[in-house]
């Protein structure tokens, strides 16, 4: 016995002393690498993540300026109290956000029902739906507009928070058709006939089976057709009415008459900016709950 725990003792000796030489030959060269040039590659990406994300930095810096202008006369938070005080910004808000909801709720429904029909059923003009469904995605979003602005002027239907909401809900549902027949294309549908084969009516098997699997389709459809609703600004500009701006509205607005941007803009941006992290930081392990199911 003592022999054979000899060799063993060799041999993960062996092994131990192999794997620290290896551990050692790495670090020499990472220290190597280090001290060393940058690559090309490096060097893009680091003018690209300072291009990026210097202006950020420089506008959440001066959101805190008690001057309106560059030069730094102090720490204040003057400019976000005046936000909180600005209540023509937040009912701006308050539009966008009701829009945003309601043509992301909308648009969802409508994505998710053509996307399964259109996977599910086989017709004649099946090719000829998918591809314009995606016309409203390609097309540049100032043509949108000014058709939209071109039908609701011929129906004389008059420009506010409703047209908006129906323009809002045309060009997000692409969106969120591309990415439920995304998951759909990687269905297996014999998950259907199985649930057929049990006596599961078509009803049943859309809501307890097809619509489940979809899940994480859809909700990632409802975020990016909310993300794409807040943020617009071409389209809703030609479909907005008197009392009735969004916040991209509101931002233009506001800039155009003070002739640049206002520490108040800067001070919404920041808040914006960090309320966007936390949301996504939030949802993150929502999504991956989800999918996981």
């Amino acid at each position: 016995m003592s022999v054979v725990a000899t060799i063993r003792g060799l041999l993960s000796g062996g092994r131990k002393a192999q794997v620290g030489e290896a551990a050692r030959h790495a670090k020499r060269a990472m220290r190597r690498d280090m001290r060393g040039h940058f690559s090309f590659s490096q060097i893009v990406f680091a003018v690209a993540i300072v291009f990026l994300f210097l202006p950020i930095v420089v506008l959440v810096v001066y959101s805190f300026n008690d001057g309106a202008g560059m030069n730094w006369t102090g720490f204040s938070l003057r400019w976000y109290r005046q936000m909180l005080e600005t209540s023509e910004l937040w009912r701006a808000f308050g539009n966008s956000l009701i829009i945003a909801a309601s043509s992301a709720i909308t648009a969802t429904v409508i994505g998710t029902i053509g996307a399964i029909g259109v996977n599910w059923y086989r017709f004649r003009l099946r090719a000829y739906v998918q591809t314009i469904s995606f016309l409203p995605m390609i097309l540049p979003e100032i043509i949108i507009g000014v058709s939209l602005a071109v039908f609701f002027a011929a129906i004389n239907v008059p420009l506010g928070l409703f047209t908006i909401f129906v323009a809002h809900t045309t060009f997000n549902l692409p969106f969120v058709f591309l990415m439920v027949m995304a998951r759909l294309d990687e269905f297996d549908f014999s998950i259907i006939e199985a649930a057929q084969d049990l006596g599961a009516s078509e009803a049943q098997t859309l809501m307890r089976v097809t619509v489940p699997v979809c899940m994480p389709g859809i909700v990632a459809g409802l975020l990016t057709a909310i993300t794409l609703s807040l943020e617009d600004f071409v389209i809703t500009f030609f479909v907005a009415g008197p009392g009735s701006s969004t916040l991209p509205i509101f931002i233009f607005s506001a800039i155009m008459r003070r002739g640049g941007l206002t520490p108040v803009i800067s001070a919404l941006s920041v808040v914006m900016i960090a309320g966007t992290i936390l949301l996504c930081f939030a949802l993150r392990k929502f999504l991956k709950y989800i999918a996981a199911k």
